[in-house]
């Protein structure tokens, strides 16, 4: 089969691999009918990730049907079509036991595309099944389904649920990419006061805007001062911080009142500075944390019920076989306006026509 292979930082290339088969009784290969790139492919490629070796195939979304099936898995039998999860999970260790699968110590965790091969391929194995993929309700798209296998889980777990966003609260979401986007949709969801995003470019403020944010800055227009005036001077009660970087991360430090807690999601290849000697009086919870995603099928079913925006997020569509132009345009999102990727078969079947579309090899603006 052929998939997406990182070779070095700054090298990856679509490429003839082995085909995966069933290691485990309870592993599932599944063939990969969409797939995305996340930002977190691009921190490997950045070097950010060393723990992933060259050779490993790429991705940790996808939707696609299960081919086979290990005797021992009970959930789902080939011909289902389903989600595969970022997160695999033993079902068994003390981690698994409580549902926080993201520390899975029983060979699970974050490992597609990560220490074995992923989902930017013709087929993946996962292992685990039972505990790894989900059903998908009948109707639902693809490309919006596959926002579930990580962005929509991690926005809402490791943004909205570790900062403990309340009703009438000022919450903030520096970068207003998928997952910030995610954790502004799922904010929404506990009836804050007022969502603030701040992000470098006005499109995806736009997009911001789209997915519930009742104000958006510019990085470069001074949103620190935007939400002291907002605040009346007390500063928001929980910030988000959706990027990855060290300017980010301190920023959602000052931006915080006393008391609130900041949310990290942004994969970090760089230290941040923490300035205790300007927050130790502050009483703050800061958090970090990798997707756990128990909530997958709980934000499946709102999915499916219509109450979670997803449309506007996949803004550009590609063949499999054109990952490596994927990438290009994903990495340059400045320029190309890019939120959210996908990769797809060239026949797709779209559940609101009932029919097999040919999606072009070249890559399209999503509809």
């Amino acid at each position: 089969m052929k998939a997406m292979v990182f070779h070095e930082p700054g090298r990856a290339a679509w490429e003839s691999v082995r085909d995966p088969d069933i290691q485990d009784s309870q592993d599932v290969v599944v063939r990969v009918e969409t797939t995305t790139i996340c930002g977190t492919d691009l921190h490997i490629l950045s070097g950010d990730v060393p723990g992933v070796v060259p050779g490993t195939v790429l991705g940790h979304e996808a939707v696609g049907e299960v081919v086979e099936a290990g005797r021992d898995v009970r959930t789902v039998r080939p011909g289902d079509r389903v989600l595969v999860s970022c997160i695999t999970a033993c079902g068994r260790c003390r981690f698994c036991r409580q549902g926080v699968y993201g520390q899975c110590r029983g060979g699970g965790g974050w490992r597609l595309g990560n220490s074995i091969d992923g989902t930017q391929a013709e087929y993946v194995r996962v292992p685990f099944a039972d505990h790894s993929v989900h059903l998908l309700p009948g109707g639902v798209e693809s490309e919006d389904a596959v926002l579930f296998a990580d962005i929509y889980p991690t926005g809402y777990e490791v943004g909205v649920l570790n900062g403990q966003v309340q009703p009438g609260d000022t919450v903030v979401v520096v970068g207003a990419g998928p997952v910030g986007l995610a954790a502004i949709a799922t904010a929404r969801l506990y009836s804050p006061d007022r969502v603030v995003a701040v992000d470098l470019t006005t499109g995806r403020l736009e997009a911001a805007g789209r997915f519930g944010a009742d104000a958006r800055v510019l990085a470069s227009d001074e949103p620190e001062q935007l939400v002291e005036d907002l605040t009346e001077g007390l500063g928001a009660d929980v910030t988000i911080e959706a990027v990855g970087a060290p300017e980010t991360f301190e920023m959602c430090t000052r931006m915080v009142r006393p008391g609130g807690h900041v949310a990290n999601i942004g994969v970090h290849g760089r230290p941040a500075e923490l300035h205790l000697e300007t927050l130790w009086t502050k009483d703050l919870t800061i958090r970090t944390g990798l997707v756990d995603t128990s909530s997958t099928p709980m934000l499946l079913s709102m999915l499916a019920a219509g109450r979670l925006p997803t449309s506007s997020l996949v803004t550009h569509v590609f063949e499999l076989g054109a990952a490596e132009e994927a990438y290009e345009v994903f990495a340059g999102a400045a320029e190309t306006g890019a939120l959210k990727v996908a990769l797809k078969g060239q026949q797709i079947y779209r559940a609101d026509s009932s029919s097999l579309v040919t999606v072009a090899g070249s890559g399209t603006a999503a509809s």
